[in-house]
Parts: C-alpha cells; structure tokens; sequence
C-alpha cells in the first residue's frame, strides 16, 4: 500500500487511526467494494465501478456516497498525494449502523475510504485448481461484490498451497462460476465465452468491456454457459480482471486444456488499445 489512503474524502496518512470495531461493517464485512486499474493517473472505467458498487450497495442495504463528482475528485487527489499514476486503486464503502454490536459515538452511517497498491506483477500464464459448490448461483446475492471475501481469500491461499495460481470455482449445479478474483472465458474456434452472469460470477468490469465493447476482427465475445468438459475441449482458456488484464491459462487440475493463446493475446491487445483511448477521452475532456 502506499503511504496516503482516503477516508470519507480526506487525504491522510495510512497508519492513521481510521476505523473502528464497532463499525458494523467493519467487523461483518457489511460493505461493498471495487479495484480500479489507474492509468495515467485516470481511473479506468470508472463508470462501469461506480455503477457497480452502487447497485451492489442497494441490494445490501449499505449507505451510498450521492456525490459522485466528489468522489471522483477526492480519488484524483489520493493519485496526486501518492504521486502514483500508474496504480491500483481499492475503493470502499462499509455500512457503520445495525446489528447487535454496533458500537458507540458513530456519528455516520456508513464510512468510505479508498488506498493505492502497486500493479502486480503476474506470470505469463496461470495454472489453476478446481473447487465444487463454491458458488451458489440462486442466491439473491449471487453477483455482488461484498467485503465479506474470506470465502475467496481461503479458496485462493489453499490454491497456492497445492502449487497453482488461482481456482476455478463451480456452483450447486456443477458450472463454471469464476475465479476468486477474476472471470474465465474459454475459447472455441473464434468464439470466446464466459459464463453468463446467473452461473453466479461476479459481474467483473474486464469482462464486461470484452463483451461490449471489444472489436477486434474475426473474434466474437459471447455468454455461454460451461462445465469442465467444456474447459477441456476449448482450445484455450484464460482469466479476466483488472488486475490481470488478459491472462492465458496453461493448466487446470485433472484437465487436459488447449494451449492456444492467439484469441487471449489478440483480446488483450483490444484490451490494452480501449485503456488508452479512454486516457486520450479523458485528456481531452481535461483539456476542453
């Protein structure tokens, strides 16, 4: 992390006293959250984040900043504070009242702070685990993005632990869902599919501008419902998020997957091209 995070929009030191135990979300990870990729000291595709959180945070009854603007432009100082235009950047809203422990003297009903990371620095390609019941795709919840990631972080820790880099996670009906912290698409032929949303993944931000608003010549981007059996008779698979950007998928456990890369690397590159036309569009809105 680096040294200045934002709290409730004031810039301030990270090992400053922020949080309380008494918060309700705090200690039940009532709250919703978004990693946003900074470029260039814009936050890319910032729309599509905010939009997300606040539906989430309706669904979960979390208080909402109104203020957008604001927001945005308290973010913008955090990028300048830290001087780290090429970043990630978590932003985080977590509901402060309800329940039996909530705690005394809060004044706000909900708190939202935000703090920067370096990029990650990923390998080349990612061999993944394969986890049963992971997801639960009925649920009214399925699809939000909630604090409450322990779930996902112990997943992910045991994943590392039997020597891969992510899991695989399907739901009660045996399909592909996720990743813990990214979305899959597999490919077949010209066609990449990624599971559609009531398979209970997370509506990811990567995914969602490979879907609509990719273009890249002679490869099509389309929901598909999958199963393992599907994974292995793709002709590749890979990762999606926006961290990873496009990450190739050179192994799943107890699957023999296809080693073409050629759709991923050609999406990644859309990818990459999209980033930079939405620095340029800011640059000129700046500007103008």
């Amino acid at each position: 992390m680096y040294r200045y995070l934002l709290h409730n929009g004031r810039v301030q030191e990270a090992s400053e006293r922020s949080l309380s135990a008494g918060q309700t979300g705090v200690m039940n990870g009532w709250g919703v959250f978004s990693t946003i990729r900074v470029c260039e000291g814009t936050l890319f595709a910032w729309p599509r984040h905010w939009a997300r959180m606040r539906r989430d945070a309706a669904l979960l009854h979390v208080p909402f900043p109104g203020n957008e603007t604001a927001v945005l432009a308290a973010l913008h100082s955090l990028i300048e504070a830290n001087q780290a235009p090429e970043a990630t950047l978590r932003l985080v809203v977590v509901r402060n009242r309800g329940g039996l422990f909530e705690g005394p003297l809060i004044e706000r009903d909900f708190d939202w702070f935000a703090f920067l990371a370096p990029i990650a620095e990923w390998a080349a390609s990612a061999r993944l685990g394969v986890k049963h019941n992971a997801r639960h795709a009925a649920s009214e919840f399925s699809g939000v993005k909630v604090c409450s990631w322990a779930f996902n972080l112990t997943w992910y820790e045991e994943a590392h632990a039997r020597g891969f880099d992510e899991v695989v996670l399907l739901n009660e009906r045996g399909e592909v869902g996720e990743c813990t912290s990214a979305n899959l698409f597999a490919v077949f032929g010209d066609v990449a599919a990624t599971p559609p949303l009531d398979s209970g993944c997370l509506p990811g931000v990567t995914r969602a501008l490979l879907l609509e608003e990719a273009r890249v010549p002679g490869i099509r981007v389309e929901e598909r419902t999958l199963r393992l059996e599907d994974l292995e008779r793709a002709g590749g698979v890979f990762l999606t998020s926006s961290t990873r950007d496009v990450m190739p998928v050179s192994s799943i456990d107890g699957l023999h997957i296809g080693q073409s890369f050629t759709v991923a690397h050609a999406l990644g590159d859309e990818l990459k091209r999209l980033r930079r036309q939405w620095v340029e569009q800011h640059a000129a809105r700046t500007a103008g």
